[in-house]
């Protein structure tokens, strides 16, 4: 497994185009996030979205989310009100999964008929850039096998439980203690909190 060390004030262009290379060539990504390590890939490749349900045993009617780097290119991917979009403008890049309806460009890269997806903007410089200079988002679910208790926490436990697993490169961010992010679904402009996390839930009610 290469592991890669991208300084999060002055990234490296060079590293940045290897993590881009690889993801545009179907490659699964270890990544660190504002909550814990993910694992992911690009929306553009099924076979690697297919492999990371393997790895983590999911059943794939359960859906993964989208890392986006900003809310500009959310709208591609979801249909976002106005509610929303002030509620996102406010808590992203945060701690927080907006479930959203999906527009009709998501069922065509999932291939399946999901109405809904879930929308994360990180609040970290790494990943963001990456996204961003990848020009599409990467898929996000947390960084653990099935038979895992909890995420991996740093390289170590990454490279012992994944390099064996078809994940050929991982960004590192030092120990990340894993927390959940706080999940919110916004359908109709109606606000819902699907889970408590790190996320403050008082922020979405003031």
């Amino acid at each position: 497994m290469q592991v890669v060390n991208i300084h999060p004030i002055t990234p490296q262009q060079r590293l940045l185009d290897q993590v881009v290379a690889y993801l545009n060539q179907g490659g699964i990504l270890a990544y660190p996030t504002d909550t814990c390590y993910g694992l992911g890939c690009s929306i553009h490749h099924k076979k690697s979205m297919d492999q990371i349900y393997r790895i983590k045993r999911m059943d794939a009617a359960k859906p993964m989310s989208f890392i986006c780097n900003d809310l500009k290119n959310i709208a591609d991917y979801a249909l976002v009100s106005n509610k929303a979009y002030k509620l996102m403008r406010r808590l992203l890049p945060g701690p927080y999964t907006f479930v959203l309806p999906a527009s009709r460009l998501v069922p065509k890269l999932l291939q399946n008929k999901r109405r809904q997806v879930g929308i994360r903007v990180p609040d970290h410089p790494v990943i963001l850039e990456v996204v961003r200079q990848l020009g599409h988002p990467i898929i996000s679910t947390t960084c653990q096998t099935a038979d895992d208790d909890q995420p991996c926490m740093d390289m170590r436990e990454i490279k012992d439980r994944l390099a064996h697993m078809q994940v050929d490169m991982a960004i590192d961010g030092e120990f990340i203690y894993p927390e959940v992010s706080t999940v919110v679904s916004i359908v109709d402009d109606q606000v819902e909190i699907l889970r408590a996390g790190k996320g403050d839930i008082s922020l979405l009610e003031s």
